[in-house]
């Protein structure tokens, strides 16, 4: 619009704004609990009461866009996140655009848009790249596949040029996401271990892959390789492994397709294979029909393996779910589960073992309370290191002299070699990726309109939090 005011907290040249300022607001959403639905809808509530234009994003209204509350409302698909200008635009007309369509490609479903569009990245220094859409379960407590769908998933070229061109772009450290990365290129007949060796060929010294979420069916059938990946010394000893509970009943009423004991023998595979490994799971307490004694049973398996990473998640029943027509357990016990595992999970430190340890980090982000740089280790595990400028970008050596919880502090040595893990300068912040030097002349012409710095803004936010 004439201000470039379209997206709530971010102006053009990508400083905090006050909300109430903007002409429009475009709301992205997530639907896998209640409290997160129910801020989607008071956000909407407020904008409404502000007299704001607003664009829908995200699970919710793909899920459900019948809902009362999103009448009238402007959405924009999952898959269809690359013509959000065109929605913003017509929804400051004062029109009610609604794109919740599947792209495809002769009748075959994509991944979603197109990976080589042009977005600003959060971090310069990181690059985030979803490798598919959807997945190939059909759990019954879970909402997202409602708006997600079945599994579609991008041609290993397309990522690997992704990753190449990220690299170019001074990236050092590139993330896999999706909703199940096991499942990749099961749709178009490849794997996960054909897709990882492609990438890491492409990964320069000093830099780092992360794989993310893969649940145990999908990775059984590929340990083997996946032990030799994960050893690779530019891909991070980590894995995300959901196991969700340690109750063979329970995980067939979630229809989870696995059992503990599949669950069980990825992780120790993994753990022998790749000494060190960090292998992070989730745990919902209080699924409809989990007895005491199944509760038990997860309660042993975390005591077993000693998870350094757990995400605990009380049950919350979603609409429209499977799970939501089951038979309750009463609030009060949910809660008591989740507090008795959360105490259980803080009750032991995961790396005091490892002080006095000389480890090589990559120094990536600065740490919350701003008083120091986070770095991690071969195991993904986080290394707070001195706040000095020199770091940021870096591999280096360092010292572990302080453990907690959930961190590790670390102090440089000094005659360690120090990598510069880019190949080249970093984007600055703001910058924008996915430019050649031909576009980007053409492109400075171009972003002296609104339309255009509003057009990238919305990208990185709808990229970033899809």
């Amino acid at each position: 619009n004439a201000q470039g005011k379209a997206l709530v907290g971010k102006s053009v040249d990508g400083h905090r704004e006050n909300s109430a300022e903007a002409d429009l607001w475009l709301l992205n959403s997530c639907t896998v609990k209640n409290p997160a639905e129910d801020h989607f809808r008071n956000s909407i509530k407020k904008a409404q009461e502000g007299n704001k234009k607003v664009v829908l994003a995200g699970c919710v209204p793909q899920a459900q866009p019948r809902q009362d509350y999103l009448k009238g409302l402007s959405i924009i698909g999952v898959q269809q996140i690359d013509r959000v200008v065109e929605v913003v635009e017509e929804t400051i007309k004062g029109h009610s655009v609604r794109l919740l369509g599947q792209k495809k490609d002769n009748g075959k479903r994509l991944g979603g848009a197109r990976l080589d569009l042009p977005k600003i990245r959060k971090n310069p220094l990181i690059e985030i790249i979803s490798i598919n859409t959807g997945c190939l379960n059909a759990c019954t407590y879970c909402k997202t596949k409602h708006a997600r769908g079945d599994l579609a998933s991008y041609p290993i070229e397309e990522l690997v040029d992704r990753a190449k061109q990220s690299f170019q772009e001074g990236v050092c450290e590139i993330w896999l996401t999706s909703e199940d990365t096991g499942a990749y290129g099961r749709d178009i007949g490849t794997d996960l271990p054909t897709l990882l060796w492609k990438l890491v060929e492409a990964i320069p010294e000093g830099a780092m892959l992360r794989l993310g979420m893969t649940n145990p069916p999908y990775i059984l059938e590929h340990l083997e390789e996946m032990a030799k990946i994960l050893n690779h010394p530019r891909v991070y000893a980590f894995l995300h492994i959901p196991v969700q509970s340690a109750s063979d009943s329970v995980l067939m009423d979630m229809k989870r397709e696995y059992c503990v004991a599949d669950f069980k023998r990825v992780v120790d595979f993994l753990k022998e294979k790749v000494p060190g490994i960090t292998i992070a799971t989730d745990i919902i307490c209080g699924f409809p029909g989990e007895m005491d004694e199944d509760f038990q049973e997860t309660m042993k398996l975390v005591e077993q393996y000693r998870f350094p990473s757990l995400f605990i998640n009380q049950f919350y029943p979603r609409p429209g779910t499977p799970a939501a027509k089951m038979h309750q357990v009463p609030a009060a016990v949910k809660k008591q589960r989740t507090k008795d595992l959360s105490q259980l999970f803080h009750s032991y430190n995961p790396y005091d073992h490892k002080i006095g340890e000389r480890q090589r980090v990559l120094v990536t982000e600065e740490s919350f309370d701003s008083n120091y740089y986070v770095a991690h280790n071969r195991f993904y595990e986080q290394v707070l290191v001195p706040k000095d400028p020199l770091l940021m970008g870096k591999m280096v050596e360092v010292n572990i002299y302080e453990a907690g919880k959930h961190f590790m502090k670390g102090q440089p040595v000094s005659d360690a070699r120090v990598y510069t893990a880019s190949i080249t300068r970093p984007l600055a912040k703001g910058e924008v990726s996915g430019l050649t030097e031909v576009s980007k002349r053409h492109f400075l012409l171009y972003y002296t309109s609104k339309r255009a710095a509003v057009q990238h803004h919305l990208m990185s936010f709808l990229q970033y939090c899809c």
